[in-house]
């Protein structure tokens, strides 16, 4: 199938020829996963490797766009900003969608794109629209059951974790209809296969066949990096001359990309003149900085049975505290009754303009419609307990949100470079 020229010129990924002018930066939001892959290590903060997965820093949404800023004004061949971890960007799915929210209104020219596992693809794909993503990369290791259940250890579903062939058939399941769904909306698709010795090496064919079928775009066949730690530390990484004939057996199905540098999640600059060493101290910099929150949402909104803790599901809530930030601290504002209960999504519209002044809302839980709704009013929906302040902190760049949500409950994607070994 031809690539349309038109939407592919200046991304480096997907067109080998913008790959000597046009530059990529990869904002790493995204440090949770929701698959646990045997060639995965979950240690991302590294500064000298090279490969998917590594980051120096993790970034906030307005952290991310400082940093998109100062990496414009050093490196302006830059035409794509992508989100490719350090984990999955759809099981950081307010980070992900905050960040590139906060990008559209300031780099209203920029290419978006991410890098996804496909898990929860399905779930985004109309906001992926709203916020003008035009290029996705799912990665896909298999099409049988049989084999993905090789390369996955667990894939947890919400707070369900699976495991063997379950695991792999619910991947499968979901990364079909979601790139079905990237497809129907007009979205650019890439598929990246990792090609695993003994386990899917001579499987790769059947994968690019498949994904022809659903009118992928271009395929990325990557070796593997075998690396410590991991259940498959211990396999060879494949020659190039099998890489070569895996390609060209994948080639009559689908466009190969062959020009990949496996890149890091903090990558930045052309792909043969990666700058992310340069920019890690710059990275880490904007990775520390409290940044004001925007005028038009000045306040924070709070689920608390008390006023001192964050302690309420929102669907409970039948007011909400909401809060603001001054110099050396946090006051509050006032108190907003919620909607009545009962009116399923009407609800959770209202309470969005209800709090439209709001740029996140804290809650002991929130259920999963209120939460797409809410995001897609542009309010984060952060889950957390404890005290108001430490939640307040988070949410105004204190703090990494998602440290937050860690103090309440053990997450098992943990932190990991679970986007599948893909770079945008």
């Amino acid at each position: 199938m031809a690539i349309p020229e038109k939407d592919l010129t200046l991304h480096p990924c997907f067109n080998v020829k913008a790959a000597g002018s046009c530059g990529r930066v990869h904002l790493p939001v995204a440090p949770k996963c929701n698959i646990m892959c045997n060639y995965c290590n979950r240690k991302y903060d590294c500064v000298n490797e090279s490969r998917p997965g590594v980051t120096s820093a993790v970034l906030t949404p307005a952290q991310a766009v400082r940093y998109m800023e100062q990496v414009v004004e050093q490196e302006p061949r830059i035409t794509v900003a992508g989100i490719a971890g350090p984990g999955d960007p759809l099981a950081n799915p307010t980070e992900t969608l905050e960040t590139m929210r906060r990008l559209k209104k300031k780099f209203p020219n920029i290419i978006f794109c991410l890098s996804t596992n496909g898990l929860n693809l399905p779930r985004y794909l109309d906001e992926l629209i709203d916020i003008n993503v035009s290029h996705v990369t799912v990665t896909v290791n298999a099409i049988d059951p049989e084999i993905g259940m090789k390369i996955y250890k667990w894939v947890r579903d919400d707070k369900i974790i699976y495991r063997g062939y379950k695991a792999a058939e619910l991947l499968l399941e979901r990364q079909l209809a979601g790139i079905e769904g990237l497809k129907e909306r007009g979205i650019i698709v890439k598929v990246n296969t990792i090609i695993i010795p003994g386990i899917n090496s001579g499987h790769v064919p059947d994968i690019a066949r498949k994904m022809s079928e659903l009118d992928v775009d271009i395929m990325n066949c990557i070796p593997i990096c075998p690396v410590a730690g991991t259940s498959f530390a211990d396999l060879a990484e494949p020659e190039k001359d099998e890489v070569k004939k895996i390609q060209a057996l994948a080639s009559k199905y689908l466009p190969q990309m062959k020009h990949c540098r496996r890149c890091r999640s903090d990558a930045v600059g052309l792909l043969n003149e990666d700058r992310s060493s340069e920019f890690s101290s710059c990275l880490n910099a904007c990775s520390k900085l409290v940044l004001p929150v925007s005028e038009s949402r000045p306040y924070v909104a709070v689920a608390t049975r008390e006023g001192m803790l964050v302690n309420q599901h929102l669907g409970e809530a039948r007011r909400l505290q909401i809060w603001g930030q001054k110099e050396g601290g946090y006051y509050l504002v006032e108190e907003r009754r919620t909607p009545k209960p009962g009116c399923g999504p009407k609800r959770w519209k209202e309470l969005s303009e209800i709090l439209q002044d709001c740029r996140a809302v804290l809650a002991s839980s929130i259920g999963d419609s209120p939460r797409k709704i809410l995001e897609k009013n542009g309010i984060i929906p952060v889950e957390c307990s404890g005290f108001i302040d430490a939640g307040l902190a988070a949410v105004y760049g204190a703090e990494d949100i998602s440290v937050l949500k860690g103090r309440r409950r053990g997450l098992a994607g943990g932190c990991c470079s679970g986007g599948g070994g893909g770079c945008g």
